[in-house]
């Protein structure tokens, strides 16, 4: 695959949709640049300064600004802090010197974001890839989580849908705005998606391409070891596998997990899409 250009009417044009999009975040909604190992993360923060931290990954070619539709409720009782994923669309600056490459480098990287948002431990959700992150994290830095929720995560206890990676795979080799909506539209079914967000996604066409960290499968030892509470929020329609698996696979081996179903949801649709539900899901967890 050839390396893409990110050119300067790519970068304007995926800052202006970024802009557009995180516009919908509360009016106290604040940037931070963290400095770690790995580059400068950006992190998106809202919410009572003084209330407790919960943490926010995006999934895979997302931005923190993706979670628009949950951070009002969220940043009710919590200090959101939303996090731009080094090498993927966003403004987080990764150095090209030190890339992530590994699961250890993911939690030295996650360590230096918490250190830097002066965070000693905190809750922790991801959506998709970025639940694969979180449960990773979980398990090497449980003394830093207070409880863990993962919606619609991929790869974490079941595979991907032969025929959603085939659906997927003329956009990983060849993204464009049009491949990227029509994949985005066949595995939503047709949902009426938020039209500046879409257009966010669009933009990640002209966004380098990065090898994502990958890696197995938590074992099952481990995943048995994992005594902190878990919110797993699965998308009863997602194409990306098959959500009935994720739920019996987890429930057998997660000690502290409890499950929600979120009907007629399919897995791109998160976590904006049907945000009342998801937002009493994630409250009612994060409250105890």
């Amino acid at each position: 695959m050839e390396p893409y250009v990110y050119e300067a009417h790519h970068q304007a044009d995926f800052h202006a949709a970024y802009d557009k999009v995180l516009a919908k975040w509360p009016a106290d909604t604040e940037p931070n640049a963290v400095p770690t190992p790995f580059g400068t993360t950006c992190v998106n923060s809202c919410g009572p300064s003084d209330g407790p931290p919960l943490v926010l990954i995006p999934g895979g070619r997302t931005s923190s600004v993706s979670w628009y539709a949950n951070a009002a409720v969220l940043s009710r009782a919590h200090r959101v802090h939303a996090i731009d994923l080094p090498g993927e669309p966003g403004r987080s600056v990764a150095d090209p010197r030190r890339s992530l490459r590994t699961v250890a480098d993911l939690t030295s990287w996650l360590d230096a974001v918490l250190d830097g948002l002066g965070i000693d431990s905190t809750a922790l959700a991801g959506y998709s890839y970025g639940g694969w992150i979180a449960l990773h994290y979980a398990l090497r830095a449980p003394a830093r989580i207070t409880r863990l929720a993962l919606l619609d995560p991929t790869q974490c206890f079941t595979g991907f849908r032969a025929g959603y990676l085939l659906h997927a795979l003329p956009m990983l080799l060849r993204p464009t705005a049009r491949r990227i909506r029509a994949f985005l539209e066949w595995e939503t079914g047709g949902a009426a998606l938020d039209v500046e967000w879409l257009r966010l996604q669009e933009a990640t066409a002209g966004f380098p391409m990065v090898r994502p960290v990958t890696g197995p499968r938590p074992s099952t030892a481990a995943l048995r070891s994992l005594h902190m509470p878990v919110l797993l929020l699965v998308a009863a329609s997602s194409k990306a596998h098959d959500s009935r698996q994720v739920v019996a696979h987890a429930a057998e081996l997660l000690p502290l997990m409890e499950t929600a179903v979120l009907p007629d949801v399919s897995h791109h649709a998160l976590p904006h899409t049907n945000p009342v539900a998801t937002n009493r899901r994630l409250s009612e967890f994060l409250s105890g």
